[in-house]
């Protein structure tokens, strides 16, 4: 065992604070118990395993990091004394030589072996004479001691005959001790990182699999199996486990241990919300309520995280849930610097009696305490009575629910959450994140008989249950086969949350512009625009004295003759300038920018008075051709710089210029050896990625620097090197940065997984080993360099998101792609593999690089599924509706079920049609007047997958409206997109060519034309390579 060190630094600062509690105890109501005492003494006596959590341990661990058992602490306004054992004063000895802002005195008591009693009696009397000018001492004095030194001490003050007052300092200390200091919040992270993978790593999938598998399992086997998870004496720490969080691979696990027995409950043991209770030998429920919480302690600080699960929730169970989730939002938002405790609570109360004043009686009586060493710092509870101001960086145990809520359909039931959450400026950070909306926390039932309609085998056993969680299906052993039948049906099994999503999307959209919504809430309305060439006629160059054309760059400007004077024109009124040669002379015609030209983009442009008089152009005639060259390459030349100026100055108009990156003082946290995207200029070299206090920066070996600041961090993702090349750390951007001379949204930073300087060839060991020894040994080096990668990154990129939370005040989520949900299609230019996130779509692996945000998604439309093609598109509307839309072609058709289930499944409204559709147009009408758009039906025009077949052929048969009369109305009808007569041409063109005997000529003639009037109504913008061609008909080949 190491030996025990001391942080002398920490000591000191936490004694000041002591003291200064102390000094200012008649200002503050906190440190009132302190006013006006001698001196503080807490003393503590012989260690128990079984003794409950004392505050004396928790002074001990805060001042020291450690608890001192048999240990006295005698704190005056001159010095502090310890009374200890001579092993003890060595460990305290650095804190009294370190010159301790107060100053320090060591007592020791002389083992019984080593030294007479009376040396022991005589160090117990020097240590109570110094009690003997105090009159009123402020002790613990709810706790209780034992041991052979508490024997002692109060033998020596018998027989010293003084005297005097003690009260009670509990609250003063907890007071003090409340608000945690960087090195503390650290450990309470941790702690509370530790709570989040139990729970959400172990405890939910281990509950699941029971409730899944119907397995008969008592609530306190469960209980057992997870406090196992942190080893024993027998076993060690379930690393296999506590590998899948984050930051935990320094834990020291001999220092973790649990506040109390894990909590499991359900409808099979009761509920009872007090943590001492112990787990019941009961079969845990397979329907109902369930109840888990975990409390963990590190290096002595705690934290604690709750959840409630739902299996086959009934309508009153899900509303309460959804209210308890609401409550924990609001209350989150309230716990902030300078709160009340008691406003805090009667603001969740207030919630509750606004929208089920019946409930009240059941809403809990105190919602949380302060957290920290001791689990409960009683001081600090939010409740209707504690008049307690909150501070930032106070730790709280925030728990809402609702207790004995009586059920028609069964007995009472209790829904309860608890998080870690620490007090912020402006609001709190909740620093358990385990999931806890009612998505991810409502179990539901499901007849497979429902979805597998048709069983491939003929003998089947009654209907068993799959679970479903979110909308998704949990593993069920009735679910390994079957897979081509659920497939089928996945359209239907979509259809009723498909059209819930779409009435949702009609009402928001709706809501968004009901007050109004012309062209001025779509696009951006166009203004007229000002140019300004000179201020006045003095401002003319000098040139312009003769009557001669004369182009002023530096103004923008081309000068005209007119009449004698001359007349300037800025450049942005030119529309463009040709030139012609008529016999000896040359002309040069300026055309000018006017109303009521109907042709170019510019034909919208607003003018401030269209009714005036406009020149629209002037023409010159010389006979100096040089010289008119000279002039129409210029104005072409200082047209084409501004235009180009224009579009760079819009391209760069929402690039931010970031605050400055606060550096941290010391030796910030480092990953090595990293290349970034977009990559800078000069030669290629690696870097370091450090962690600063307010963002990230990149430094390259060439000293050139990349910074990327966390409030200007969207999203942040960790992609590993599995089936991959790089391994890397993706931070895609609210607003785009410059790096050198490039705009971009995402900043890349990744390592090769290959190592180049890594001997393929094995050398000498080839002369030596024969078969595939070296080739075997050389694939398990390359996978652990790539597990040590993979390790390496995500502990890097957990840590930046850790300090972006810190830093932001809300959470960063670090996201990774998950591979198995995968699949393929062509975004820009080349077919990527794209990969679905918790909340985006991305393709991470080479630039351009593919972020999609699915909350900003309107809605998806797939397109080209037909029977037949082997590729499909689709199209994501945005919900900005100005943004264009995102194209994402040739997705293979075999992942057509996959896409569809996992669209429905993150509540995405899908869209799909046979053809595709020409979305700019369509966006520009519905920018036009978006509140009309969503009036008429919004995206109702387009059809949802698995709508019914009686609806379907209701709009087929009007989409496939047809009229024979004449070739020449199946060519005005040809441009509709729902046109589906092509097969009845042919028929037609057929008969007639019978019919009239005409020659094959005339009939190659209309099969061509035909066919060109199919290609152009499949035509769409992606690839069309999957589409059946014509064979073009020639004479005596054309099968008829």
């Amino acid at each position: 065992m190491a030996p025990v060190q001391l942080d002398t630094a920490h000591y000191n600062a936490r004694m000041s604070l002591i003291y200064d509690a102390w000094s200012s105890a008649s200002d503050f109501e906190e440190y009132n118990s302190m006013s006006n005492l001698d001196a503080l003494f807490l003393m503590s006596g012989d260690h128990a395993e079984d003794e409950v959590p004392r505050k004396t341990s928790a002074v001990q661990t805060w001042l020291f990091g450690y608890e001192f058992p048999s240990t006295f602490i005698l704190m005056q306004k001159n010095k502090v004394t310890f009374l200890c054992s001579g092993t003890k004063a060595k460990i305290l000895e650095p804190i009294r030589t370190s010159q301790p802002n107060i100053p320090v005195e060591i007592l020791v008591l002389p083992k019984a072996k080593d030294a007479a009693a009376a040396n022991a009696q005589d160090v117990m009397k020097a240590f109570v004479g110094l009690l003997s000018s105090a009159q009123r001492v402020g002790t613990l004095s709810k706790e209780e001691h034992s041991g052979k030194v508490i024997n002692d001490y109060k033998a020596a003050l018998s027989a010293s005959g003084h005297t005097f007052e003690t009260v009670d300092i509990a609250v003063a200390l907890g007071a003090a001790m409340v608000i945690k200091d960087e090195e503390e919040l650290k450990i309470i992270r941790t702690t509370s990182n530790l709570c989040n993978t139990l729970l959400s790593e172990y405890v939910v999938p281990k509950l699941e699999s029971i409730i899944d598998k119907e397995k008969p399992t008592p609530h306190a086997t469960l209980v057992s199996l997870i406090e196992h998870r942190l080893g024993d004496n027998e076993r060690p720490a379930d690393m296999k486990l506590w590998s899948k969080g984050r930051n935990l691979t320094d834990v020291d696990f001999p220092s973790v241990e649990f506040v109390y027995v894990p909590q499991i409950q359900s409808a099979g043991s009761g509920f009872n919300l007090k943590l001492s209770s112990e787990p019941s030998s009961a079969n845990i429920a397979f329907k109902g309520v369930h109840i888990t919480s975990i409390g963990l302690k590190y290096k002595g600080y705690c934290a604690n995280v709750s959840r409630t699960y739902i299996v086959d929730p009934t309508s009153p169970q899900e509303a309460l849930y959804g209210l308890v989730v609401e409550i924990h939002k609001e209350v989150i938002a309230k716990l902030k610097e300078g709160a009340v405790a008691r406003d805090v609570y009667n603001h969740a109360l207030s919630i509750v009696k606004q929208k089920r004043p019946e409930l009240e009686g059941n809403f809990l009586k105190n919602i949380g305490h302060a957290m920290g060493l001791e689990f409960k710092e009683s001081a600090y509870v939010l409740s209707a009575k504690n008049g307690r101001v909150l501070r930032t960086n106070m730790v709280f145990n925030l728990t809402i629910g609702f207790q004995d809520v009586k059920d028609e359909k069964g007995p009472a039931y209790t829904v309860h959450i608890a998080d870690t959450v620490k007090i912020g400026q402006e609001r709190g950070v909740c620093l358990t994140d385990v999931a806890r909306d009612a998505k991810e926390c409502m179990f539901f039932f499901q007849n497979e008989e429902e979805v597998k309609p048709k069983p491939k085998a003929p003998k089947q056993e009654s209907p068993k249950k799959s679970k479903i969680v979110g909308g998704k299906a949990l593993r069920t052993a009735t679910r390994s086969g079957g897979g081509a039948e659920v497939a089928q049906n996945v359209r239907t099994k979509i259809y009723p949350h498909q059209v819930e999503l779409h009435a949702k999307r009609q009402a928001d959209g709706l809501a968004r512009y009901e007050s109004g919504g012309g062209a001025g809430t779509g696009a951006e309305t166009k203004s007229w625009k000002r140019f300004i060439s000179y201020k006045g006629e003095a401002a003319l160059p000098a040139e312009c004295s003769e009557p001669k054309i004369y182009i002023d760059k530096k103004a923008l400007t081309v000068v005209l003759p007119i009449h004698g004077y001359a007349v300037p024109f800025h450049i942005n009124t030119i529309k463009n300038v040709s030139k012609n040669d008529e016999a000896e002379y040359v002309y040069l015609r300026i055309n000018f920018q006017t109303p009521g030209q109907l042709t170019g983009k510019k034909e919208d442009t607003p003018f401030e008075d269209p009714e005036a008089t406009f020149i629209r152009s002037l023409t010159y005639r010389s006979l100096n051709r040089m010289r008119f060259d000279t002039l129409f390459a210029s104005i072409q030349q200082l047209k084409k710089d501004v235009n180009k100026r224009e579009q760079q100055k819009k391209e760069m108009a929402d690039v931010v210029e970031q605050d400055r990156l606060e550096e941290l003082k010391g030796k910030p946290q480092r990953l090595p050896d990293v290349f970034p995207r977009p990559a800078l200029d000069g030669k290629r070299l690696p870097g370091d990625v450090e962690i600063h206090h307010n963002g990230l920066r990149y430094t390259s070996m060439g000293n050139q620097r990349v910074d990327v600041l966390f409030s200007n961090i969207k999203h942040l993702f960790f992609q590993p090197c599995d089936n991959e090349l790089i391994v890397l750390i993706h931070c895609h951007l609210k607003a785009p940065i410059m790096i050198g001379k490039k705009k971009t949204k995402d900043v890349q930073f990744y390592r090769e997984a290959t190592d180049m300087q890594f001997d393929e060839t094995g050398n000498r060991k080839r002369k030596h080993r024969y078969g595939d020894e070296d080739e075997i040994e050389m694939e398990q080096q390359e996978r652990k360099r790539r597990a040590q990668l993979n390790r390496e990154f995500k502990a890097f990129a957990e840590k930046i998101a850790e300090a972006a939370t810190e830093f932001l005040g809300e959470p960063l989520e670090l996201d990774i792609p998950y591979g198995e949900l995968s699949f393929e299609g062509v975004p820009f230019r080349t077919n990527v593999k794209l990969a679905p996130t918790m909340d985006c779509l991305v393709y991470l692996t080479d630039p351009p690089f593919l972020v999609v945000t699915l909350s900003e998604i309107e809605m998806a439309s797939l397109e080209r599924v037909q029977f037949g093609l082997k590729q499909f598109d689709m199209v994501f509307v945005f919900r900005d509706l100005t943004r264009a839309p995102l194209s994402i072609n040739s997705i293979p058709s075999s992942q057509l079920n996959n896409v569809m289930e996992w669209l429905n499944d993150v509540d995405v409204p899908i869209a799909e049609s046979q053809i595709n559709l020409n979305w700019g147009p369509i966006m520009k009408t519905i920018n036009e007047d978006p509140a009309e758009f969503f009036a008429g039906g919004g995206w109702g025009f387009l059809g949802i997958p698995g709508q019914p077949a009686d609806e379907d052929s209701e709009q087929s048969e009007e989409e496939s409206s047809y009229d024979q009369s004449s070739e020449e109305s199946e060519e005005e009808d040809s441009g509709s997109d729902f046109d589906d007569s092509d097969a009845s041409d042919d028929d037609d063109e057929d008969m007639s060519g019978d019919d009239s005997g005409g020659d094959w000529d005339e009939m190659e003639a209309k099969a061509a034309k035909s066919d060109k009037r199919k290609a152009d109504k499949g035509r769409g913008r992606g690839s069309d390579s999957d589409v059946p061609k014509k064979k073009k008909a020639s004479g005596g080949k054309s099968g008829r």
